[in-house]
Protein backbone atom coordinates (compact mmCIF):
# COMPACT_ATOMS: atom_id res chain seq x y z
CA UNK A 1 0.00 0.00 0.00
CA UNK A 2 2.73 2.14 1.16
CA UNK A 3 5.07 1.69 -2.10
CA UNK A 4 1.68 1.97 -4.58
CA UNK A 5 1.05 5.43 -2.83
CA UNK A 6 4.90 6.49 -3.35
CA UNK A 7 4.46 5.36 -6.98
CA UNK A 8 1.12 7.44 -7.52
CA UNK A 9 3.25 10.44 -5.82
CA UNK A 10 5.51 10.20 -8.05
CA UNK A 11 3.78 9.79 -11.44
CA UNK A 12 3.87 13.46 -12.39
CA UNK A 13 7.82 12.55 -13.67
CA UNK A 14 7.32 9.46 -15.32
CA UNK A 15 4.31 10.32 -16.97
CA UNK A 16 6.12 13.76 -18.46
CA UNK A 17 9.26 11.31 -19.87
CA UNK A 18 6.34 9.02 -21.12
CA UNK A 19 4.90 11.91 -23.09
CA UNK A 20 8.22 13.11 -24.59
CA UNK A 21 9.20 9.61 -25.36
CA UNK A 22 6.04 9.36 -27.11
CA UNK A 23 5.75 13.04 -28.97
CA UNK A 24 9.30 13.22 -29.52
CA UNK A 25 9.15 10.07 -31.78
CA UNK A 26 5.68 10.24 -33.38
CA UNK A 27 6.61 13.82 -34.59
CA UNK A 28 9.30 12.51 -36.70
CA UNK A 29 7.19 10.16 -38.33
CA UNK A 30 4.28 12.56 -38.97
CA UNK A 31 6.69 15.02 -41.03
CA UNK A 32 6.98 11.97 -43.49
CA UNK A 33 3.60 11.58 -43.84
CA UNK A 34 3.18 15.54 -43.98
CA UNK A 35 5.53 16.08 -46.72
CA UNK A 36 6.21 13.08 -48.52
CA UNK A 37 3.29 12.83 -50.49
CA UNK A 38 3.90 16.51 -51.85
CA UNK A 39 7.34 15.39 -52.95
CA UNK A 40 5.89 12.16 -54.43
CA UNK A 41 3.43 14.22 -56.87
CA UNK A 42 6.29 16.11 -58.09
CA UNK A 43 8.55 12.99 -58.82
CA UNK A 44 5.28 10.92 -60.68
CA UNK A 45 4.41 13.84 -62.49
CA UNK A 46 7.78 13.75 -63.73
CA UNK A 47 7.42 10.69 -64.48
CA UNK A 48 4.40 11.13 -66.58
CA UNK A 49 6.24 13.69 -68.72
CA UNK A 50 8.56 10.66 -69.84
CA UNK A 51 11.01 10.69 -67.12
CA UNK A 52 11.23 6.46 -65.84
CA UNK A 53 14.19 7.65 -62.92
CA UNK A 54 11.81 9.65 -61.72
CA UNK A 55 8.65 7.72 -62.03
CA UNK A 56 10.81 4.41 -60.30
CA UNK A 57 11.82 6.93 -57.24
CA UNK A 58 8.50 7.66 -56.87
CA UNK A 59 7.63 4.05 -56.33
CA UNK A 60 10.42 3.48 -53.95
CA UNK A 61 9.33 6.87 -51.63
CA UNK A 62 5.85 4.87 -52.03
CA UNK A 63 6.81 1.69 -50.08
CA UNK A 64 9.24 4.00 -47.82
CA UNK A 65 5.79 6.30 -47.09
CA UNK A 66 4.03 3.12 -46.48
CA UNK A 67 6.32 1.57 -43.60
CA UNK A 68 6.76 5.09 -41.88
CA UNK A 69 3.45 5.56 -41.99
CA UNK A 70 2.72 2.29 -40.62
CA UNK A 71 4.61 2.71 -37.11
CA UNK A 72 3.36 6.33 -37.00
CA UNK A 73 -0.05 4.76 -36.72
CA UNK A 74 1.01 2.48 -33.78
CA UNK A 75 2.52 5.67 -32.29
CA UNK A 76 -0.51 7.94 -32.87
CA UNK A 77 -2.62 5.34 -31.09
CA UNK A 78 -0.42 4.99 -28.33
CA UNK A 79 -0.93 8.94 -27.85
CA UNK A 80 -4.19 9.12 -28.04
CA UNK A 81 -4.71 6.15 -24.96
CA UNK A 82 -1.84 8.71 -23.31
CA UNK A 83 -3.92 11.64 -23.48
CA UNK A 84 -6.39 9.92 -21.39
CA UNK A 85 -4.34 7.72 -19.16
CA UNK A 86 -1.85 9.95 -18.21
CA UNK A 87 -3.72 13.31 -18.04
CA UNK A 88 -6.84 12.94 -16.95
CA UNK A 89 -7.19 16.16 -15.37
CA UNK A 90 -6.58 18.01 -18.54
CA UNK A 91 -9.33 15.47 -20.28
CA UNK A 92 -11.91 15.63 -18.07
CA UNK A 93 -12.11 19.22 -17.76
CA UNK A 94 -11.45 19.95 -21.17
CA UNK A 95 -12.33 16.72 -23.24
CA UNK A 96 -15.32 18.48 -24.94
CA UNK A 97 -13.43 21.69 -25.49
CA UNK A 98 -10.56 20.21 -27.21
CA UNK A 99 -12.63 16.71 -28.61
CA UNK A 100 -13.58 18.31 -32.19
CA UNK A 101 -10.09 19.23 -33.01
CA UNK A 102 -8.59 16.01 -32.21
CA UNK A 103 -11.83 14.16 -34.17
CA UNK A 104 -11.24 15.87 -37.07
CA UNK A 105 -7.68 15.03 -37.36
CA UNK A 106 -8.46 11.72 -36.60
CA UNK A 107 -10.69 12.02 -39.93
CA UNK A 108 -7.87 13.34 -41.65
CA UNK A 109 -5.56 10.51 -40.67
CA UNK A 110 -7.52 7.89 -41.83
CA UNK A 111 -8.00 9.48 -45.22
CA UNK A 112 -4.39 9.77 -45.38
CA UNK A 113 -4.37 6.07 -44.64
CA UNK A 114 -6.85 4.67 -46.87
CA UNK A 115 -5.13 6.89 -50.08
CA UNK A 116 -1.99 6.13 -49.45
CA UNK A 117 -3.08 2.53 -49.15
CA UNK A 118 -4.14 3.05 -52.91
CA UNK A 119 -1.50 5.08 -54.07
CA UNK A 120 0.42 2.25 -52.71
CA UNK A 121 -1.25 -1.24 -54.63
CA UNK A 122 -2.11 1.31 -57.34
CA UNK A 123 1.40 0.89 -59.30
CA UNK A 124 0.39 -0.95 -62.76
CA UNK A 125 -3.05 -1.36 -61.62
CA UNK A 126 -4.75 2.22 -62.05
CA UNK A 127 -4.96 4.84 -65.14
CA UNK A 128 -1.63 6.89 -64.54
CA UNK A 129 -3.48 10.29 -63.88
CA UNK A 130 -5.68 8.62 -61.80
CA UNK A 131 -2.55 6.96 -59.73
CA UNK A 132 -1.21 10.20 -59.37
CA UNK A 133 -4.24 12.30 -57.91
CA UNK A 134 -4.79 10.05 -55.70
CA UNK A 135 -1.54 11.62 -53.85
CA UNK A 136 -3.89 15.32 -53.57
CA UNK A 137 -6.26 14.40 -51.08
CA UNK A 138 -2.90 12.60 -49.37
CA UNK A 139 -1.41 16.69 -49.23
CA UNK A 140 -4.76 18.05 -47.95
CA UNK A 141 -5.06 15.47 -45.20
CA UNK A 142 -2.00 15.79 -44.09
CA UNK A 143 -2.30 19.58 -44.16
CA UNK A 144 -5.30 19.46 -41.97
CA UNK A 145 -4.56 16.78 -39.76
CA UNK A 146 -1.46 19.00 -38.51
CA UNK A 147 -3.52 22.21 -38.36
CA UNK A 148 -6.35 20.66 -36.23
CA UNK A 149 -3.69 18.65 -33.71
CA UNK A 150 -1.95 22.19 -33.78
CA UNK A 151 -4.73 23.47 -32.53
CA UNK A 152 -4.63 21.60 -29.54
CA UNK A 153 -1.43 22.58 -28.73
CA UNK A 154 -1.89 25.89 -29.60
CA UNK A 155 -5.11 26.16 -27.35
CA UNK A 156 -2.91 25.11 -24.57
CA UNK A 157 -0.68 28.18 -24.92
CA UNK A 158 -3.67 30.48 -25.91
CA UNK A 159 -6.70 29.01 -24.23
CA UNK A 160 -9.82 29.78 -25.12
CA UNK A 161 -13.33 28.56 -26.30
CA UNK A 162 -15.19 28.35 -22.69
CA UNK A 163 -15.05 29.88 -19.36
CA UNK A 164 -15.48 28.53 -16.03
CA UNK A 165 -17.85 29.21 -13.65
CA UNK A 166 -17.61 27.77 -9.76
CA UNK A 167 -14.74 25.64 -11.16
CA UNK A 168 -17.00 24.03 -13.99
CA UNK A 169 -15.75 24.38 -17.29
CA UNK A 170 -19.09 25.82 -19.19
CA UNK A 171 -20.20 27.98 -22.43
CA UNK A 172 -17.73 25.83 -24.47
CA UNK A 173 -17.39 26.58 -28.16
CA UNK A 174 -14.74 23.92 -29.54
CA UNK A 175 -14.73 26.22 -32.85
CA UNK A 176 -13.30 28.93 -31.08
CA UNK A 177 -11.25 26.42 -29.51
CA UNK A 178 -9.82 25.32 -32.41
CA UNK A 179 -9.12 28.85 -34.36
CA UNK A 180 -7.60 30.08 -31.18
CA UNK A 181 -5.40 33.49 -31.83
CA UNK A 182 -2.18 31.07 -31.70
CA UNK A 183 -3.25 28.61 -34.14
CA UNK A 184 -1.78 30.26 -36.92
CA UNK A 185 1.60 30.47 -36.43
CA UNK A 186 2.09 27.08 -34.63
CA UNK A 187 0.33 25.50 -37.47
CA UNK A 188 3.02 26.83 -40.31
CA UNK A 189 5.80 26.90 -38.06
CA UNK A 190 5.32 23.14 -37.53
CA UNK A 191 4.22 23.10 -41.46
CA UNK A 192 7.24 24.12 -42.48
CA UNK A 193 9.26 22.21 -39.68
CA UNK A 194 7.69 18.85 -41.29
CA UNK A 195 8.83 19.09 -44.39
CA UNK A 196 12.43 20.50 -43.71
CA UNK A 197 12.41 17.33 -41.90
CA UNK A 198 11.30 15.22 -44.42
CA UNK A 199 12.84 16.53 -47.16
CA UNK A 200 16.19 17.09 -45.04
CA UNK A 201 16.28 12.99 -44.41
CA UNK A 202 16.10 12.43 -47.67
CA UNK A 203 18.73 14.81 -49.08
CA UNK A 204 21.35 13.60 -46.29
CA UNK A 205 20.71 9.95 -47.08
CA UNK A 206 21.27 10.26 -50.95
CA UNK A 207 23.95 12.48 -50.64
CA UNK A 208 25.35 10.02 -47.97
CA UNK A 209 25.15 7.55 -51.05
CA UNK A 210 26.50 9.98 -53.84
CA UNK A 211 29.47 10.49 -51.62
CA UNK A 212 29.68 6.96 -51.31
CA UNK A 213 30.11 6.83 -55.68
CA UNK A 214 26.35 6.06 -55.93
CA UNK A 215 26.28 8.71 -58.66
CA UNK A 216 23.56 7.49 -60.90
CA UNK A 217 20.29 9.67 -61.83
CA UNK A 218 18.40 8.28 -59.13
CA UNK A 219 20.67 9.28 -56.27
CA UNK A 220 20.71 12.68 -58.05
CA UNK A 221 16.79 13.20 -58.03
CA UNK A 222 16.78 12.08 -54.52
CA UNK A 223 19.02 15.21 -53.31
CA UNK A 224 17.90 17.74 -55.83
CA UNK A 225 14.03 16.97 -55.65
CA UNK A 226 13.52 17.40 -51.77
CA UNK A 227 16.40 19.82 -51.63
CA UNK A 228 14.03 22.20 -53.61
CA UNK A 229 11.71 21.80 -51.17
CA UNK A 230 13.95 22.67 -48.77
CA UNK A 231 14.63 25.47 -50.31
CA UNK A 232 11.44 27.15 -50.55
CA UNK A 233 10.73 26.69 -46.84
CA UNK A 234 13.91 26.73 -45.07
CA UNK A 235 14.56 30.44 -45.59
CA UNK A 236 10.65 31.34 -44.82
CA UNK A 237 10.97 29.55 -41.29
CA UNK A 238 12.72 32.12 -39.32
CA UNK A 239 10.87 34.46 -40.52
CA UNK A 240 7.54 32.54 -39.15
CA UNK A 241 9.76 32.15 -35.90
CA UNK A 242 10.47 35.42 -35.69
CA UNK A 243 6.45 36.64 -35.33
CA UNK A 244 5.91 33.54 -33.38
CA UNK A 245 8.10 34.99 -30.54
CA UNK A 246 6.88 38.14 -30.52
CA UNK A 247 3.24 36.64 -29.91
CA UNK A 248 5.27 34.59 -27.38
CA UNK A 249 6.22 37.98 -25.51
CA UNK A 250 2.46 39.30 -26.05
CA UNK A 251 0.96 35.70 -24.44
CA UNK A 252 3.23 34.18 -22.47
CA UNK A 253 5.69 36.56 -21.50
CA UNK A 254 7.51 34.43 -18.88
CA UNK A 255 8.50 31.67 -21.26
CA UNK A 256 10.41 34.54 -23.34
CA UNK A 257 11.88 35.30 -20.39
CA UNK A 258 12.93 31.89 -19.87
CA UNK A 259 14.25 31.99 -23.28
CA UNK A 260 16.13 35.46 -22.69
CA UNK A 261 17.49 34.29 -19.04
CA UNK A 262 16.03 37.54 -18.14
CA UNK A 263 15.47 38.02 -14.03
CA UNK A 264 14.16 41.16 -13.90
CA UNK A 265 11.86 43.16 -16.51
CA UNK A 266 14.13 45.41 -17.67
CA UNK A 267 14.39 47.56 -21.03
CA UNK A 268 16.90 47.47 -24.02
CA UNK A 269 17.47 43.97 -23.35
CA UNK A 270 20.73 42.22 -25.34
CA UNK A 271 21.07 39.19 -26.75
CA UNK A 272 23.20 36.49 -24.83
CA UNK A 273 24.77 33.00 -26.55
CA UNK A 274 25.28 30.52 -24.60
CA UNK A 275 25.94 30.95 -21.03
CA UNK A 276 24.02 29.42 -17.85
CA UNK A 277 21.49 30.72 -15.68
CA UNK A 278 22.25 30.88 -12.13
CA UNK A 279 19.35 32.20 -10.93
CA UNK A 280 19.89 36.04 -11.13
CA UNK A 281 21.72 36.25 -14.65
CA UNK A 282 22.99 34.52 -17.14
CA UNK A 283 26.92 33.62 -16.48
CA UNK A 284 29.75 33.15 -19.13
CA UNK A 285 27.58 33.72 -22.31
CA UNK A 286 28.70 35.57 -25.40
CA UNK A 287 26.83 39.36 -25.58
CA UNK A 288 25.91 40.20 -29.33
CA UNK A 289 27.39 43.69 -29.90
CA UNK A 290 23.92 45.15 -30.64
CA UNK A 291 22.27 47.44 -27.84
CA UNK A 292 18.80 46.15 -27.08
CA UNK A 293 18.30 43.50 -29.67
CA UNK A 294 16.44 41.19 -27.41
CA UNK A 295 14.36 44.11 -27.20
CA UNK A 296 14.26 44.75 -30.63
CA UNK A 297 13.06 41.19 -32.01
CA UNK A 298 10.60 40.62 -29.22
CA UNK A 299 9.01 44.50 -29.40
CA UNK A 300 10.10 45.54 -32.83
CA UNK A 301 12.01 48.71 -29.97
CA UNK A 302 15.44 48.53 -28.96
CA UNK A 303 14.17 50.12 -25.59
CA UNK A 304 11.29 48.10 -24.99
CA UNK A 305 10.16 46.47 -21.73
CA UNK A 306 10.69 42.88 -21.54
CA UNK A 307 8.80 41.19 -18.60
CA UNK A 308 11.58 39.57 -16.42
CA UNK A 309 11.22 35.75 -14.40
CA UNK A 310 10.70 37.86 -11.04
CA UNK A 311 7.29 39.07 -12.11
CA UNK A 312 5.54 35.58 -10.90
CA UNK A 313 6.11 33.30 -8.20
CA UNK A 314 9.49 30.83 -8.21
CA UNK A 315 6.66 28.06 -8.52
CA UNK A 316 5.27 30.02 -11.58
CA UNK A 317 8.49 29.56 -13.70
CA UNK A 318 9.50 27.02 -16.25
CA UNK A 319 13.45 25.34 -15.54
CA UNK A 320 15.12 28.31 -17.69
CA UNK A 321 18.43 26.71 -18.73
CA UNK A 322 16.45 23.49 -20.31
CA UNK A 323 13.90 26.29 -22.30
CA UNK A 324 17.41 28.53 -23.22
CA UNK A 325 19.44 25.77 -24.28
CA UNK A 326 16.32 24.21 -26.85
CA UNK A 327 15.61 27.61 -28.31
CA UNK A 328 19.38 28.38 -28.87
CA UNK A 329 20.08 25.19 -30.59
CA UNK A 330 16.57 25.18 -32.94
CA UNK A 331 17.89 28.87 -33.93
CA UNK A 332 21.67 28.00 -34.28
CA UNK A 333 20.86 24.79 -36.56
CA UNK A 334 17.99 26.72 -38.57
CA UNK A 335 20.00 29.21 -39.19
CA UNK A 336 23.19 26.67 -40.63
CA UNK A 337 20.35 25.47 -42.99
CA UNK A 338 18.92 28.45 -43.86
CA UNK A 339 22.86 29.75 -44.96
CA UNK A 340 23.48 26.41 -46.58
CA UNK A 341 20.30 26.05 -48.98
CA UNK A 342 21.04 29.98 -49.83
CA UNK A 343 24.37 28.73 -50.70
CA UNK A 344 22.91 25.91 -52.42
CA UNK A 345 20.41 27.97 -54.31
CA UNK A 346 23.90 30.30 -55.80
CA UNK A 347 25.74 26.94 -56.52
CA UNK A 348 23.11 25.65 -58.38
CA UNK A 349 22.62 28.89 -61.05
CA UNK A 350 26.09 29.03 -61.48
CA UNK A 351 27.28 25.77 -61.94
CA UNK A 352 23.78 23.62 -62.55
CA UNK A 353 25.53 20.85 -64.17
CA UNK A 354 28.13 20.46 -62.02
CA UNK A 355 26.37 20.98 -58.59
CA UNK A 356 27.06 18.07 -56.92
CA UNK A 357 30.93 18.26 -57.32
CA UNK A 358 31.53 19.86 -54.21
CA UNK A 359 32.32 17.77 -51.69
CA UNK A 360 31.81 19.70 -48.67
CA UNK A 361 28.59 20.68 -49.89
CA UNK A 362 27.90 17.25 -50.04
CA UNK A 363 28.84 16.38 -46.65
CA UNK A 364 27.03 19.27 -45.02
CA UNK A 365 23.72 18.09 -46.79
CA UNK A 366 24.48 14.68 -45.18
CA UNK A 367 24.38 16.41 -41.53
CA UNK A 368 20.79 18.04 -42.73
CA UNK A 369 18.61 15.22 -41.82
CA UNK A 370 19.89 14.82 -38.53
CA UNK A 371 20.28 18.58 -37.52
CA UNK A 372 16.54 18.98 -39.02
CA UNK A 373 15.48 16.47 -36.51
CA UNK A 374 17.52 17.82 -33.69
CA UNK A 375 16.26 21.50 -34.78
CA UNK A 376 12.42 20.51 -34.72
CA UNK A 377 12.71 18.41 -31.29
CA UNK A 378 14.64 21.43 -29.63
CA UNK A 379 11.99 23.83 -31.08
CA UNK A 380 9.15 21.52 -29.17
CA UNK A 381 10.91 21.49 -26.11
CA UNK A 382 11.23 25.02 -25.94
CA UNK A 383 7.14 25.18 -26.24
CA UNK A 384 6.58 22.61 -24.08
CA UNK A 385 9.16 23.09 -21.28
CA UNK A 386 8.49 26.60 -21.98
CA UNK A 387 4.82 26.44 -20.90
CA UNK A 388 5.74 25.06 -17.43
CA UNK A 389 3.75 24.58 -15.05
CA UNK A 390 0.99 25.01 -16.68
CA UNK A 391 -0.61 22.22 -18.89
CA UNK A 392 -2.88 24.79 -20.28
CA UNK A 393 -1.14 28.03 -19.69
CA UNK A 394 -2.88 29.99 -16.67
CA UNK A 395 -6.06 27.68 -16.05
CA UNK A 396 -4.60 24.08 -15.79
CA UNK A 397 -1.32 22.92 -13.92
CA UNK A 398 0.44 20.06 -15.20
CA UNK A 399 0.75 18.43 -12.06
CA UNK A 400 -3.37 18.89 -11.45
CA UNK A 401 -3.81 17.29 -14.96
CA UNK A 402 -1.51 13.92 -14.29
CA UNK A 403 -3.14 10.51 -13.26
CA UNK A 404 -2.87 9.65 -9.64
CA UNK A 405 -2.38 6.20 -10.30
CA UNK A 406 1.15 3.87 -9.34
CA UNK A 407 1.88 2.02 -12.80
CA UNK A 408 3.28 4.97 -14.41
CA UNK A 409 7.01 4.30 -14.28
CA UNK A 410 5.83 0.40 -15.54
CA UNK A 411 4.05 2.03 -18.86
CA UNK A 412 7.42 3.51 -18.99
CA UNK A 413 9.81 1.56 -18.61
CA UNK A 414 7.52 -0.65 -21.19
CA UNK A 415 6.93 1.95 -23.81
CA UNK A 416 10.77 2.39 -24.25
CA UNK A 417 11.31 -0.86 -25.01
CA UNK A 418 8.27 -0.96 -27.47
CA UNK A 419 9.60 2.33 -28.96
CA UNK A 420 12.78 0.61 -29.39
CA UNK A 421 11.58 -2.63 -30.89
CA UNK A 422 9.28 -0.61 -33.98
CA UNK A 423 11.89 1.84 -34.88
CA UNK A 424 14.49 -1.42 -34.75
CA UNK A 425 12.73 -3.27 -37.22
CA UNK A 426 11.61 -0.16 -39.11
CA UNK A 427 14.84 0.70 -39.70
CA UNK A 428 15.25 -3.23 -40.55
CA UNK A 429 12.64 -2.77 -43.58
CA UNK A 430 14.16 0.09 -44.92
CA UNK A 431 17.76 -1.20 -44.75
CA UNK A 432 16.42 -4.47 -46.29
CA UNK A 433 14.54 -2.60 -48.99
CA UNK A 434 17.70 -0.32 -49.78
CA UNK A 435 19.71 -3.26 -50.48
CA UNK A 436 17.73 -4.88 -52.91
CA UNK A 437 17.08 -1.87 -54.67
CA UNK A 438 20.78 -1.50 -54.64
CA UNK A 439 21.19 -5.17 -56.28
CA UNK A 440 19.06 -3.69 -59.20
CA UNK A 441 15.42 -4.93 -57.39
CA UNK A 442 13.15 -2.41 -59.28
CA UNK A 443 9.61 -4.21 -58.22
CA UNK A 444 9.21 -5.09 -54.54
CA UNK A 445 6.68 -7.41 -54.15
CA UNK A 446 3.96 -7.35 -51.63
CA UNK A 447 3.62 -9.94 -49.22
CA UNK A 448 -0.21 -9.06 -49.76
CA UNK A 449 -0.79 -9.03 -53.17
CA UNK A 450 -2.77 -11.54 -55.21
CA UNK A 451 0.21 -13.46 -56.55
CA UNK A 452 1.53 -13.63 -53.69
CA UNK A 453 -1.16 -14.52 -51.75
CA UNK A 454 -2.10 -17.24 -54.41
CA UNK A 455 1.53 -18.90 -53.95
CA UNK A 456 0.76 -19.08 -50.08
CA UNK A 457 -2.33 -20.99 -50.07
CA UNK A 458 -2.14 -23.11 -53.41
Amino acid sequence: MTETLLLAQDALLPARNQMAISLGAHIILACFGVAMPAMLFVLHQMGVKGDSDALELAKRWSKISGVLFAIGAVSGTILAFEMGLLWPGLMEQFGDVVGLAFTLEGISFFLEAIFLGIYVYGWGRLPTKTHQFLLVPMIISGMSGTFFIMSVNSWMNAPTGFEIVNGQVVNIDPWAAIFNDAVALQYLHMLFAAYMVAAFTMVSVYSVGWLRGKRDRIHRLGILVPLAFAAIVTPIQPIVGHFAGQAIADRQPIKLAAIEGLSMTESEVPIILGGFYDGTEVVNGIEVPIPGLGSFLAQNSFDAEIIGLNDVPAEDQPPVNIVRFSFQIMVGIGTGLALLVTYAGFRWFRHRNTFLDNTWMLRAFALTGVGSIVAMETGWITTEVGRQPWVVHNVLRTEDAVTNGGWVWFTLIGLTIVYIGMFTAGYGVLRSMSKRWAAGETDLESPYGPARIHELVG
